[in-house]
């Protein structure tokens, strides 16, 4: 057992939870499933009352402990991205489960665990500072899902432009319409 592990708490569907996880993200597994050796205040004996899993590379433990608490955004799993492809594998897992869109990167599964699906090329401009990392937190701000090409054009000090049209076509300052 890990000297640090995280505890969520589930209503009922620990393992359901942690055998999702696991099938969503590379370095994810499920351990152990310990079961209530006798009733307990939400379950009864031989219910699951425990799951140990990672999500990953991270250590956690599922408790089945009834509808007492409920997650909130003050905790999240934060997921490190490569590419457009990569973020909306996730996003679209997360979501499409059962879950619900929040802001910037931000998604919520089914259990109400909080995710932030967040491409590196958007940490990476926010890491930069100055007026990049001000133009790719703009460009965030508005998004739902990271729209990894709208980031990388605010980098460039490109905006994405705001018709119907034009939904591969970016201006710089001071130029034309061109295309990425």
């Amino acid at each position: 057992m890990a000297k640090n592990t995280i505890c969520l708490w589930y209503d009922k569907d620990a393992e359901v939870a942690a055998r999702f996880y696991a099938e969503t993200f590379p370095g994810s597994a499920v351990g152990a499933v310990y079961r209530a050796p006798g009733d307990y205040p939400s379950g009864k004996a031989g219910d699951v009352l425990t799951v140990d899993f990672t999500v990953a590379g991270v250590p956690c433990i599922g408790l089945n402990g009834g509808p007492a608490f409920k997650h909130n955004e003050a905790f999240s799993f934060q997921i490190a991205t490569d590419d457009q492809q990569e973020t909306d594998r996730y996003w679209n897992a997360i979501v499409g489960n059962g879950g619900q869109e929040s802001q910037c990167g931000w998604c919520k599964d089914k259990w109400g665990v909080s995710w932030q699906i967040t491409p590196r090329v958007l940490t990476e401009a926010l890491a930069a500072g100055g007026d990049e990392a001000k133009r790719a937190f703009d460009a965030m701000m508005g998004m739902k899902k990271i729209d990894v090409a709208a980031i990388e054009a605010a980098r460039r000090g490109w905006a994405k432009a705001k018709d119907a049209t034009s939904d591969n076509t970016y201006t710089g300052p001071g130029d034309s319409k061109r295309d990425v």
